[in-house]
């Protein structure tokens, strides 16, 4: 029963990874080092007693989108679809299945249904699915930093992948784990929140004596995205400083080796907002996203016979 809701999921996730692969590649680029704040011709100004740092601003999401269109053409903004639509479907089934299997273990064994079920869960599916996917998205990241010029062909997913293994060997697939690793509280953050918010809407249902014009199903349904929405806008606010990090120690050749290294360097040379860099463009992605998947979910998993 784990497994089959996790696969619909995972091939339903399709059409989503490539309808909003241009707000990945946007999100991509605004956390790259690409686009750090840079000195100007005059790194500093000094003044009586203090010393002023003069930075160009980083463009916000609508000029690093119309820079990708008119220097590399609207084919750039699908860069990285390729290893995206092939690791949507194993990372999303790979995840609710593992959530769903060791939620329904340590309900036998803690108390069921509680946040310390919901927590540990959540970081056992996150750190699978991280664990066994991270390839995957290094190369879509890699390519998503490629820049290019109108007409050039850029390398495809295949060729991306043997550069990686001819100058990094099978230990530079797994750059950025770490930071995958503490993406996982987000997760947890998430599930926590989602299931305590899934806890008062059942008690609202049971307590309601007025009828409503929708259906049982519908008015379940709307009221799951309420609150995957609610809860995953939370936990990315909360945990998104990963994303950026993560980012950071995938690019090629970089001089990020860490992720505590990565955060002090981030924040010394450009300050704490630089790491919620794209924070936009992966809220108006995600948060639509994990709606609609949650809901689903749910509903698969209440629908779905006994013996799927």
């Amino acid at each position: 029963r784990a497994g089959g809701p996790g696969l619909s999921l995972g091939c339903g996730g399709t059409a989503g990874a490539i309808l909003t692969c241009p707000l990945e590649v946007v999100k991509t680029r605004l956390q790259s080092s690409q686009l750090a704040l840079r000195p100007l011709c005059l790194s500093e100004v000094q003044l009586p007693g203090m010393s002023v740092r003069l930075m160009n601003p980083t463009p916000p999401a609508p000029g690093v989108l119309k820079t990708i269109l008119e220097k590399e053409g609207v084919r750039s903004l699908f860069r990285g679809l390729g290893p995206n639509l092939v690791g949507v479907a194993p990372s999303r089934a790979i995840y609710f299945a593992a959530y769903s299997g060791v939620k329904e273990r340590l309900n036998t064994v803690l108390v069921p249904e509680s946040k310390k079920v919901h927590m540990l869960s959540a970081a056992c599916a996150g750190i699978a699915s991280a664990s066994l996917t991270n390839p995957i998205w290094l190369v879509k990241t890699r390519m998503q930093l490629e820049a290019r010029v109108k007409g050039e062909l850029g390398s495809n997913a295949l060729q991306c992948a043997m550069h990686v293994y001819r100058t990094e060997g099978l230990h530079g697939f797994y750059r950025g784990i770490t930071a995958s690793y503490a993406g996982v509280s987000e997760t947890i953050i998430h599930f926590v929140i989602y299931e305590e918010l899934k806890q008062h809407l059942r008690n609202g249902h049971h307590s309601l004596s007025t009828p409503f014009t929708l259906s049982a199903n519908s008015r379940d349904f709307f009221g799951l995205m309420g609150a995957a929405a609610v809860s995953k806008t939370c936990a990315s606010c909360i945990a998104y400083p990963h994303e950026v990090i993560r980012t950071r120690l995938r690019e090629e050749g970089s001089r990020y080796r860490s992720f505590i290294q990565t955060l002090q360097l981030i924040v010394h040379e450009e300050g704490p907002l630089a790491l919620y860099r794209g924070l936009l463009a992966h809220l108006i992605r995600q948060i639509p996203n994990t709606a609609i998947m949650m809901a689903t979910y749910e509903l698969i998993v209440r629908l779905a016979p006994p013996t799927l």
